[in-house]
């Protein structure tokens, strides 16, 4: 008798009503909002705009759903035209059914084009959304849970997974490798966000870094399973796919470091600097009211306009100076004698009518 064990549900469907609300598809839901909001955070951090990352995904996730149905359909074709079999159900994806190397492949097409849109590197914005995928895998191995499906060999640990008397599976206590799997994208996901603070990955191998790490979980995993697959050599299709896939990421992150090594610094070239009008405004102050003042010298038509382009740019002469007096009145006037100590205000109004005119302009400058 089994003392311990993880329950499998009794159903993957509620109804609301006519409407049914499946477990799957809600594990799945739940997985592109996560993807999508850890992406955005991150994408932000590198210096791209808030909403990119969600403008990319609404091309990226129709595209990876379908290369995900493609891949499953194409390496387990008899389920669904074999004989006695009916070619419809191939469409049913809620009842289970993606392969995760169809979903990234045609994603990645999807994900292209969104980026083209956008004018903005396919790399960067895949390494920003690389740990949000895997935690996204992790919240979608639960609808396997949902459909009691994708199990591993019987076992009797602690924590196995009951199965129950059904389609295609028979009931009894089987490693539950949607677990261990879910488990390991948690872990890939930490790894990635690690590796990308400590080395600053850019030009795609902080994405590459994540589809090796899942690789390699993926083959331990997957050699556990005990539903229908094809083998070759004796090892199961998928096993294959993972040494093929985790060979190809390492050899891109090797070329990747040393043909470009660094982050990019810009992942956004329209994305206006922070800041960056107000050196211009700074730099163009002082010439702007250096301008006004001259222009108020030459409309007064007065020999000192060179002192009110000067006052005009801040420089302006203390009262009472001498060189004021010679620029703002007259020589021969009864205020011209230098020992009367007046100030320039009472020099201006006791000179002539042009003196008189000048002082309440250079006043108001």
């Amino acid at each position: 008798m089994d003392l311990a064990y993880i329950p499998s549900p009794s159903t993957g469907v509620i109804h609301l009503g006519p409407i049914p609300l499946r477990g799957y598809a809600f594990c799945i839901i739940i997985g592109v909002f996560v993807a999508v909001w850890l992406g955005n955070r991150r994408w932000i951090a590198r210096g791209g705009k808030p909403g990119t990352v969600a403008d990319i995904a609404v091309w990226a996730v129709p595209f990876g759903l379908v290369g995900g149905r493609l891949y499953h359909v194409i390496t387990d074709y008899q389920l669904y035209f074999g004989e006695g079999r009916n070619w419809v159900d191939a469409f049913k994806i809620w009842e289970g059914g993606l392969g995760i190397w169809g979903a990234i492949a045609l994603g990645a097409v999807g994900a292209w084009i969104g980026c083209r849109l956008r004018g903005i590197p396919l790399p960067a914005w895949a390494d920003a959304l690389a740990p949000g995928i895997a935690l996204a895998q992790a919240c979608g191995r639960w609808g396997n849970w949902f459909n009691q499906e994708l199990y591993g060999r019987a076992t009797d640990l602690p924590w196995a997974l009951k199965i129950s008397e059904g389609p295609n599976r028979v009931a009894g206590t089987y490693h539950p490798t949607f677990l261990y799997e879910s488990l390991w994208c948690v872990g890939v996901a930490l790894l990635v966000i690690w590796a990308d603070r400590r080395f600053k990955l850019g030009h795609g191998r902080a994405f590459a870094l994540y589809v090796a790490a899942y690789c390699v979980g993926r083959g331990w995993i997957e050699y556990m399973r005990v539903d229908e697959a094809h083998h070759i050599l004796g090892v199961r299709l998928n096993v294959w796919t993972s040494i093929v896939v985790f060979l190809l990421a390492v050899t891109y992150l090797v070329l990747s470091a040393k043909l470009r090594p660094g982050r990019e610094a810009i992942v956004e070239p329209d994305r206006e600097p922070s800041g960056g009008s107000e050196p211009a405004a700074e730099a163009g102050s002082e010439p702007a009211t250096a301008k006004a003042g001259a222009a108020s010298a030459v409309k007064a038509g007065s020999e000192s306009a060179t002192a009110t382009a000067k006052a005009g740019a801040g420089a302006v002469p203390k009262a009472g100076s001498e060189p004021a007096v010679k620029a703002d009145a007259p020589q021969t006037g009864p205020d011209a004698d230098p020992k009367a100590g007046a100030t320039a205000e009472d020099k201006t109004t006791g000179g002539d009518e042009a003196a008189g005119a000048k002082a309440p302009e250079a006043k108001k400058l």
